[in-house]
């Protein structure tokens, strides 16, 4: 298969250049992804049952005992994966062109957003629609503070933290504090992080 002949999704699939405005057959994905987000929405909250199906209809795979509190917003919502445990708060926006791959017991916070889209910097292919979609990663045991974004193309390590308010742009390895715009490591975690509880201790 050349070039020429793949589709746009296929040309997205592979993380080429595509056309993501005018093709008939994405467009009608996301309209697709738009009402579904539209009615889990629209759900009551207490309507676990009701959310539920809806969320395992629109996303890719989901573990279980996940929780997803909305709104939620996704571009397709198939390219979506979601581990066992995991929690997201308020106003999230997956914008899964690519895998948004996010692993078990990952905590994120209010307003996050996962961007896999790029965009050509020239104006002339920009105006006409092109764009790729580079994956994104969040591994096991995250967790993401609120208002953070993260960018196409990145790998968030095993058991990081992430600081409210950081734009992710690069990759972050396990188990280390980063935060920032551009977000940066700060430090390791270590047992001096590991808080007393008040269960047995003295």
């Amino acid at each position: 298969m050349t070039n020429e002949t793949m589709t746009e999704a296929q040309r997205r699939d592979r993380g080429l250049w595509y056309d993501a405005n005018n093709d008939a057959e994405l467009g009608e994905e996301r309209s697709r992804a738009d009402d579904a987000c539209f009615l889990l929405n629209q759900t009551l909250p207490s309507d676990r049952e009701g959310r539920e199906k809806i969320l395992r209809a629109l996303l890719g795979q989901m573990g279980e005992s996940v929780e997803i509190l909305g709104p939620l917003y996704v571009d397709y919502g198939y390219n979506v994966s979601i581990g066992a445990g995991s929690f997201i708060n308020h106003g999230a926006f997956l914008m899964d062109g690519a895998p948004i791959r996010i692993g078990e017991h990952v905590f994120i916070g209010p307003n996050f957003g996962a961007y896999t889209a790029q965009h050509p910097l020239t104006v002339e292919e920009r105006n006409a629609g092109l764009e790729r979609a580079l994956p994104i990663t969040i591994e096991d045991d995250v967790w993401i503070g609120g208002d953070v974004t993260v960018l196409p193309g990145v790998t968030v390590g095993r058991g990081a933290v992430i600081g409210a308010g950081s734009v992710v742009t690069r990759d972050v390895p396990a188990g280390v504090v980063a935060a920032g715009n551009p977000c940066r490591v700060l430090r390791e975690i270590t047992e001096n992080d590991r808080p007393a509880c008040g269960r047995g201790e003295e």
